[in-house]
């Protein structure tokens, strides 16, 4: 599986995340994100899921269309998913530099992903979901899950009120934020000089804030949060399909 690996300019050993890109494969910009999170003092590898399904046996760079590509990330098997995001994991906490704290954070796609593998992988010390259902089963999670969620995106909103009773029932620490006026896929869009939409501008600066700080907030014991939930303010525009909702309108899900 070939992996994009991030380190930061610190003298220290520092925590490793996971990031599980979104349907569009190991894009750009999740090589983008991994940059600027390494940035922040941490180890970063993106592993490229898609590895050894492109053409050729090639991986996400080798998908000759977008629709490609998110057709392909559809298909894999969610049980190859979990063994690469382990092999990834296991990479990670042997680097010399790492200090034995693992996290894991996904977009979109890669949002629903890092939520199940905090199912699996008991190491976790926190799971980011940005954008991404709750797992159907949450009574194995050990690590706190916080959740980033766009106030305008209705097919992933609509799952959180259940995602947070499941958790809540179970016993489980999790701590969803919607942001006020941001569709999904708010941290890509968020960025993009050419989207009309405050509220994802608003949500990417937010969001990414939050993530940031909750990492280095990994050595802390976590607050009980089930259950709870907030709304930022901004305004109120419709976000354009990208993401999941791009996906379901190209009759890929």
């Amino acid at each position: 599986m070939q992996a994009f690996v991030v380190y930061p300019e610190i003298k220290d050993k520092a925590p490793v995340v996971i990031l599980i890109h979104e349907i569009f494969g190991l894009s750009d910009w999740a090589k983008e994100m991994a940059d600027e999170l390494a940035g922040q003092g941490f180890i970063v590898i993106a592993p490229d899921l898609l590895t050894g399904f492109g053409p050729g046996g090639g991986g996400s760079s080798e998908f000759p269309s977008q629709d490609a590509t998110v057709k392909a990330v559809f298909a894999l098997d969610p049980a190859v998913v979990t063994a690469d995001l382990d092999a990834a994991a296991d990479y990670g906490k042997h680097l010399p530099a790492a200090n034995g704290k693992l996290a894991v954070a996904g977009f979109c796609w890669g949002g629903g992903n890092s939520f199940a593998f905090a199912t699996h992988r008991k190491d976790l010390s926190a799971a980011f979901v940005f954008y991404g259902p709750g797992p159907a089963d949450v009574s194995t999670i050990t690590a706190p899950v916080y959740g980033f969620y766009g106030e305008n995106d209705a097919r992933i909103g609509a799952t959180v009120p259940a995602t947070t009773a499941a958790m809540k029932a179970a016993g489980k620490m999790y701590e969803p934020i919607t942001y006020a006026g941001a569709g999904h896929g708010f941290m890509r869009a968020g960025e993009d000089p050419n989207d009309k939409v405050p509220g994802n501008k608003t949500a990417r600066d937010a969001g990414f804030a939050r993530l940031v700080k909750l990492l280095h907030e990994l050595k802390a014991a976590p607050t009980s949060a089930i259950g709870a939930e907030d709304k930022t303010t901004a305004g109120k525009e419709k976000q354009q399909p990208v993401c999941h909702d791009a996906a379901v309108a190209s009759g890929t899900m």
